[in-house]
């Protein structure tokens, strides 16, 4: 039987993958308790959400599913945020926004029941979102300090990683919006392969972009434009295999830019889901195996 979890890799072949349905999860979501915008419509959400779901697995990835129960929690489809897979187990995060707090138990509960080892747990003072941590490769990961995710968090983080021989590095990110937005460090990268990378350059924090220079990966520019007519949707993308890439639909430049660069692109429309809520294909899936 081949091995049931494990990634430290962005961009490896993406085999097992945890996914909630914005079906279950979205249905009576209102649009100002949770800072959607005005495009958010929950059953329209819903059938964006099942096409991401058909790519996923058209690229050969088991879905495991998070939970379908009528909780109200609607945030909860964006399973990348609450947990951290690690070859050694997962690490139970927590969450910046008050509203996601009983997400990471959702994720604990999963992964018991998918005989995935819980490696640790960052607690109380600390806060770490998912969409701040970047594998730069198997033994480096890059965490952003922002709204969602703080110092103590960081060092907790890099506490458990510490004796398995992996370095975590802080960045400090730009405010941007302001504290109900959500500016992650994947906002502004979405590694590509190990070696490639599709970035907003301007919002990488200064010491990160060197770091990326220095490792050899290269940097490939998202259309300015589009990142800020999509609130920074148009850069989250997620690799299923290296160069194999879903994307959200209605950002031309930004495709033609990964494929210049040798990805294939598939994309999905996602106005409702991914626009009105902020959060990406990425955001949308927490990866449990990638090899």
């Amino acid at each position: 039987m081949g091995k049931a979890y494990g990634s430290q890799s962005m961009a490896g072949p993406l085999q097992r993958v945890l996914m909630r349905s914005a079906a279950s999860a979205m249905f009576r979501a209102k649009a100002s308790e949770w800072h959607y915008g005005p495009g958010f419509d929950p059953q329209k959400a819903a059938a964006q959400h099942q096409a991401l779901t058909t790519l996923v697995l058209a690229s050969g990835a088991e879905i495991e599913w998070l939970t379908d129960a009528d909780d109200g929690l609607a945030d909860s489809v964006f399973t990348h945020d609450p947990s951290l897979m690690t070859d050694h187990g997962a690490i139970i995060l927590a969450m910046g926004k008050a509203l996601r707090l009983a997400e990471p138990g959702l994720h604990e509960a999963a992964y018991k029941r998918m005989g995935v080892p819980i490696l640790g747990r960052i607690e109380h003072p600390g806060q770490v979102e998912g969409g701040d941590c970047v594998w730069v490769d198997s033994r480096t990961l890059a965490v952003g300090r922002g709204v969602r995710t703080n110092q103590d968090g960081i060092q907790q983080l890099a506490n458990l990683l510490a004796p398995k021989g992996i370095q975590v590095y802080g960045y400090d990110l730009p405010l941007w919006h302001g504290e109900e937005a959500c500016l992650h460090l994947m906002s502004v990268i979405s590694p590509l392969a190990d070696d490639l990378a599709l970035v907003h350059a301007p919002l990488l924090p200064a010491a990160f972009y060197q770091m990326l220079r220095v490792r050899g990966i290269r940097l490939v520019e998202g259309d300015a434009e589009e990142f800020f007519a999509s609130n920074g949707l148009s850069l989250n993308v997620l690799p299923t295999a290296p160069r194999e890439v879903i994307a959200v639909a209605g950002f031309p430049k930004t495709a033609a830019a990964m494929a210049a660069a040798g990805c294939r692109v598939s994309t999905f429309e996602a106005d409702a889901l991914c626009i009105a809520c902020e959060g990406g294909p990425t955001c949308l899936t927490r990866p449990v195996l990638r090899q």
